[in-house]
């Protein structure tokens, strides 16, 4: 195992999902299991061996777990690119990136379809079948969707035309149920047509950071494949560059987040916000508006401005805390051909543990994303379109937030002028996190999130 672990660490870090970049990994086993085998390909995969392999990542603190689904074949019959091989581990044998090789593609299917259970040393990784999931046939032909980052997402086409599916294998691992799983496939059953329906999903069992006690949590999540559509930011981000109107859009994109967020709320508990919620929410405020002033030159001069909207936000009542989106923007909507809006991806911020991320919260937040995307996108075309009007840029967001907002209350029933200035609050301090990502990561966009911050700073506006 050494040697695999050895090939693992120097294969890992060219990878998108990997998180501690400009590090190298100090791996340590933490559990490995054997992928069930699929019959039909006994005969003609004799050779090859797919697992799942568990790895604790201790180059950073706290420890990553990852996921790292192999498949060991005879050298001399190995054809896939080089990208997704991850190294020899001994002479003639060599490990192909799971997603990549059909044996493990195949396993995994019928695993989450049908149910069923891998098992390993200390480990275990069992398939739960959706209660409503969509006919899926046996042997479909699947590829890697491109261009993920946190985690790798396969999909299976029906050649004789049935339902596709695409099932999302989790890269990071955490202990906890994925909200990305639990909300979605809540929403599905009940019938929402606001996500994709639900096929299934993997949950495993290892053993934790110390070694003496169990974990469990969401290894892999299927559901309906939607073909034929774009993404919300592409769809405006087209809009804007033409100048084209997106109100219809975005009223109906308010809509469908406020349906949504008011099925959230059948299915799952909701409750008031307490006087320490809303203590512990100003102070993430205040703390990343502290980070952010240490970073970025120039921003402390709008502190007492930038405090003033949150104080306004706490002399006004707060609507009650649900289960939400979390980490909601254009990029998490798709725009289905004769079905309209649909919602995507319910993990919530990847990088906030599990515990978190499944507490109750704000559904304002979600909004307050989205009114940020729609900034994002106008932002962008000004980056791109250097001599393009700011003023018709400006309107052109300034309509869209409208439109969202007005699809928002009509179907939610809220009253934004109750509710206004906790919104700006929101939106605020995520153009703030904006901020220091743009500083630390694309200096170049750092205009955008810092527009905002003056403009929803500004008592005048």
């Amino acid at each position: 195992m050494d040697s695999t672990l050895a090939c693992l660490a120097a294969w890992m870090p060219r990878q998108r999902w990997y998180a501690s970049k400009g590090r190298t990994p100090a791996l340590r086993l933490a559990a490995t299991w054997d992928m069930p085998m699929v019959d039909a390909d006994a005969d003609a995969d004799a050779d090859a061996r797919a697992r799942t392999l568990l790895v604790w990542d201790e180059s950073s603190l706290p420890p990553v777990l990852y996921q790292i689904p192999v498949v060991a074949r005879s050298t001399e019959t190995v054809d896939a690119p080089i990208d997704h091989i991850i190294g020899s581990p001994e002479p003639g044998t060599t490990l192909i990136d799971g997603p990549f090789d059909r044996s493990y593609t195949a396993a995994l299917l019928r695993l989450v379809t049908e149910g069923g259970r891998g098992v390993g040393a200390h480990a275990r990784a069992t398939g739960r079948p959706a209660a409503s999931a969509p006919a899926v046939g046996d042997d479909l032909p699947a590829n890697v969707l491109v261009g993920e980052q946190s985690n790798t997402s396969v999909i299976y086409r029906a050649p004789n035309g049935g339902s596709p599916v695409i099932c999302k294998i989790y890269r990071q691992l955490h202990a906890g149920s994925n909200p990305d799983i639990e909300l979605q496939t809540a929403l599905a059953e009940a019938g929402s047509p606001y996500v994709p329906r639900a096929v299934g999903h993997v949950d495993g069992e290892w053993p934790d950071a110390s070694a003496h006690a169990t974990a469990s949590g969401s290894l892999a999540f299927a559901q309906e494949f939607l073909d034929g559509v774009d993404d919300a930011w592409r769809v405006a981000l087209r809009a804007a560059a033409a100048g084209e109107d997106f109100t219809e859009r975005a009223w109906a994109l308010g809509v469908a987040t406020a349906d949504v967020h008011a099925s959230l709320a059948t299915l799952f508990p909701v409750a008031p916000t307490t006087s320490a919620d809303r203590a512990a929410i100003a102070a993430g405020w205040r703390g990343r508006l502290s980070t952010a002033i240490a970073e970025i030159p120039g921003l402390g001069d709008r502190r007492s401005a930038i405090e003033a909207v949150y104080d306004r936000a706490l002399t006004h009542d707060w609507p009650d805390q649900q289960r939400i989106h979390g980490d909601f923007h254009l990029g998490q909507v798709i725009l289905a051909p004769d079905r309209g809006w649909v919602l995507l991806d319910f993990e919530g911020e990847p990088m906030r543990p599990i515990a978190e991320r499944v507490r109750p919260d704000l559904a304002l937040r979600d909004v307050a994303g989205m009114l940020r995307s729609f900034d994002y996108v106008a932002g962008s075309i000004r980056l791109d379109q250097p001599d393009r009007s700011r003023e018709s840029v400006r309107l052109w967001a300034r309509s869209a937030r409208v439109a969202f907002l007005g699809g928002f209350a009509e179907a939610s029933g809220a009253d934004l002028a109750t509710v206004g200035p906790l919104l700006e609050a929101l939106e605020l301090d995520k153009a703030v996190y904006e901020a220091i990502y743009e500083a630390r990561n694309r200096p170049t966009w750092i205009t955008i999130p810092l527009r905002a911050i003056a403009r929803l700073s500004d008592p005048t506006r």
